[in-house]
């Protein structure tokens, strides 16, 4: 059995700052590490190797520099990583991402299971994994929260979507994409974390991948939309009133915002 784990390097969005005048995210402003949900994707892939001797791929796509996110994951459990780097994919956007993975993945060659985290930090489309899916032509489960049983053919998983929790099973080759609450990823070893350094992380540009994709359907050539401008909201402070006197007039005066707000129904 082989899992492909698709990993994101995302800036440290607590430190992380924000250009107001071009409206982009500086990059350069804060530390990297893996995006988090893509975290709970690779322990959920461990946690199947242990169980099933799957074998793990971590799979990513960005700048040179990513190369230490997948070896990361090699600490933190994967059996190997595989970097997609190139200048010609530089600007894409969610489409332009899912083309370029699901290349990657293909050129991986066969394979039973993806895992993705749910959303990146970064971006919170949520669309990238289910777009990897429609493009491998594979069936695909969102949102999971557990994984209930694994087996050769098959895998059973449990997903909340609005106000429903759903049992599904799905057969290999699928994909998944899971929530934080389907685990807690683990520390790597010191173990993993010595095989991690001298592991060796190929980087796979358009031509190897050109049985798969071209240049229009990378990059920016590839991409459908472009972020115009991001904005910043300016933080909300709380206000509030405080009564001291006349108790009867608070509590009618009270009432009133309530009934404004919507809070208290009236009938």
């Amino acid at each position: 059995m082989k899992i492909v784990v698709l990993i994101k390097q995302v800036p440290d969005m607590e430190k992380v700052k924000f250009d107001r005048e071009k409206g982009v995210v500086d990059r350069k402003s804060a530390g990297t590490e893996i995006n988090p949900f893509d975290l709970n994707a690779l322990e959920a892939a461990v946690a199947i190797k242990e169980e099933t001797g799957a074998q793990v791929v971590a799979l990513s796509m960005g700048p040179p520099s990513a190369e230490t996110a997948l070896k990361e994951a090699i600490a933190r459990g994967a059996d190997e990583g595989i970097l997609l780097s190139d200048r010609k994919f530089g600007g894409a956007d969610v489409k332009a991402t899912a083309n370029t993975l699901a290349a990657g993945i293909k050129e991986i060659g066969e394979y039973d299971l993806v895992l993705a985290g749910m959303q990146t930090v970064d971006g919170d489309t949520g669309q990238v994994g289910s777009e990897v899916a429609e493009i491998l032509d594979i069936p695909h489960i969102c949102f999971v929260e557990k994984i209930e049983e694994v087996t050769d053919k098959d895998i059973t998983a449990v997903t909340d979507i609005w106000d429903g929790v759903y049992v599904k099973k799905m057969q290999f080759p699928g994909l998944l994409t899971v929530t934080k609450d389907i685990n807690n990823p683990r520390l790597p070893s010191f173990k993993n974390k010595m095989k991690a350094r001298k592991a060796e992380i190929p980087v796979w540009g358009l031509d190897k991948m050109s049985a798969h994709i071209d240049e229009t359907g990378a990059g920016l050539k590839g991409s459908a939309t472009m972020v115009k401008k991001i904005e910043v909201p300016e933080a909300v402070r709380r206000e509030g009133k405080m009564w001291r006197e006349d108790i009867n007039s608070a509590l009618d005066e009270f009432t009133d915002i309530l009934k404004n707000k919507k809070i208290l129904e009236v009938k």
